[in-house]
């Protein structure tokens, strides 16, 4: 299968968006966070927008691209080896960081992997599905807005049932395993729609119009959503938020796919480099985070210096510190 640096590009992308969404998290209202600062006015109250734009769409869209790559790599290595290289790239991982996660807490605490976890599960889900179903083979489609919308309204219908029962950011532990109702729809469909995709040349395929169309019909959503402060809109929006987040997730999701493949398949050697360092980042960058808050707490910057100061050196330092550790001799078959 041809390398596809714009899938790489955007994941790496969309990892900086996950550091720089958690380094806010202690300067404004998002959610629990190990870490709040001493100075009061080291708080930013508008961040919220940014916090509900990024969760209705990036670790949907996470999961469609690794989604994406699933059906070849089953296909080439076969049940036994495909099962194996997910237990051995998720699983230890998983098991290594919730381990480390929980002596420093003092109790069971698998948060921060549930990404990980999720994903573990839904490869071996479609490992047993294949046991039983014969792939699409010999298929190509094109995707449309029509398709595009019909498949956000389904996501947002069943997303605003489910938060009649579990509104969201209420977690469900169970057994060490962690999850989030309200978005755990998103999640499977978002990584079945990826293997769909790769089955049926969805990527390949989508237009140019159909790209901007759902480009800019996303980018609208989170306007409408960054707006809201208060207000009739404001209250709309957040009565029926599980169809309008969804909504935003599959036309953003669709519109920077078609982006990164237009203007986005870059691969000169830094963005190579990035793209290999990427999945560590995102294990690694929490814990770096949170010591470096720790550290500069006392050091005055406003609450938007500290923000963007955490971010940045957070991502490097992650990025970093991953390439550092896959230099050890079999890291990098899990790293």
């Amino acid at each position: 299968m041809k390398r596809l640096f714009y899938l790489d590009n955007l994941k790496v992308c969309l990892t900086v968006l996950v550091i720089f969404h958690h380094a806010g998290q202690a300067y404004g209202d998002g959610g629990g966070w190990a870490y709040q600062p001493s100075n009061p006015a080291e708080f930013m109250p508008w961040i919220w927008h940014f916090f509900s734009t990024n969760a209705a769409f990036f670790m949907g869209l996470y999961f469609l691209i690794s989604g994406y790559f699933v059906p070849s790599s089953f296909d080439k290595q076969g049940t036994g080896r495909f099962v194996k290289k997910k237990l051995m790239r998720l699983g230890i991982p998983w098991l290594l960081m919730g381990g480390l996660l929980s002596v420093l807490a003092g109790k069971l605490e698998t948060d921060h992997m549930w990404f990980v976890e999720s994903l573990l599960f839904f490869c071996l889900l479609y490992a047993v599905i294949r046991q039983f179903c014969k792939p699409i083979v010999e298929l190509s489609s094109r995707p449309v807005i029509m398709g595009v919308l019909a498949v956000g309204i389904l996501m947002g219908v069943g997303s605003y049932f489910i938060r009649q029962v579990s509104p969201q950011d209420h977690w469900v532990f169970f057994m060490g395993l962690i999850f989030e109702p309200a978005h755990y729809l998103q999640y499977i469909m978002m990584f079945f729609l990826g293997v769909l995709a790769r089955r049926v040349g969805w990527l390949e395929n989508m237009s140019n119009r159909t790209g901007v169309t759902a480009l800019l019909i996303g980018l609208a959503l989170a306007l409408g959503n960054y707006l809201r402060d208060g207000g009739s809109w404001n209250g709309f929006v957040w009565q029926w938020f599980g169809i309008y987040e969804s909504l935003m997730c599959v036309f953003i999701s669709c519109g920077l796919l078609w982006l990164f493949r237009e203007y986005g398949n870059w691969n000169s050697r830094f963005w190579q480099w990035c793209a290999a360092q990427s999945y560590g980042a995102y294990i690694f960058h929490m814990l770096l985070m949170l010591v470096l808050q720790f550290a500069t707490d006392t050091l005055w910057m406003g609450a938007f210096g500290k923000f963007m100061f955490i971010g940045i050196v957070s991502t490097i330092v992650s990025f970093v510190l991953t390439w550092l550790v896959r230099m050890i001799p079999g890291v990098k078959k899990v790293l």
